[in-house]
């Protein structure tokens, strides 16, 4: 069986495209923003944290857990608090490009896991301050890392991507389906 060590309903709709039978558990860990050397190590790190935490309770099964982060000149953004949060956010990406990492963990049955971590650039265009009023007044951007989803409403303000359009939404479905081959 494979267990999604997720709460993320994007990662569980992108886990189902490939078809395999799978079973949601949400791992209950410490995700601390405060104590990271770098974005990347910060993301692994997680990622690893809910695996191991998800491997413990089905050890015989294949596993995979993700973080996902958006990170600005090596600033991590996380989800919004509130809707200033909010605003502080999108206006920091308004007009520029960001990265986003995910990390992925995948331990298959009683096998050593893999953990690794797929990077994308995001250009974001310029918006008007009535569009990022506009936006922040819905409820997309307060369960979504750097406030926005790609694939939600706040798609028309992507210019281009360079790099998996599902490592933004939070499981970068190639990787994941190679390693599972």
């Amino acid at each position: 069986m494979v267990i999604l060590g997720s709460k993320s309903p994007r990662r569980k709709e992108i886990l189902e495209m490939l078809g395999v039978e799978f079973k949601v558990f949400t791992p209950d860990v410490l995700e601390d923003v405060s104590v990271y050397r770098s974005p990347s190590e910060y993301v692994k790190k997680t990622a690893l944290k809910k695996g191991l935490a998800t491997s413990k309770i089905f050890p015989n099964d294949t596993v995979i857990c993700a973080d996902t982060i958006v990170t600005l000149d090596k600033e991590i953004l996380e989800k919004p608090k509130d809707k200033n949060d909010a605003k502080k956010m999108i206006t920091m990406l308004n007009g520029r490009y960001h990265h986003v990492l995910t990390a992925v963990y995948i331990k298959k049955n009683n096998a050593n896991y893999d953990l690794f971590v797929t990077k994308t650039k995001v250009y974001i265009s310029k918006m008007s301050e009535n569009e990022i009023e506009e936006y922040i007044n819905t409820a997309e951007p307060y369960d979504k890392a750097g406030g926005y989803a790609i694939q939600g409403i706040f798609a028309k303000f992507i210019e281009k991507i360079d790099g998996d359009y599902y490592t933004v939404m939070g499981l970068p479905l190639n990787e994941v389906y190679k390693k599972l081959k």
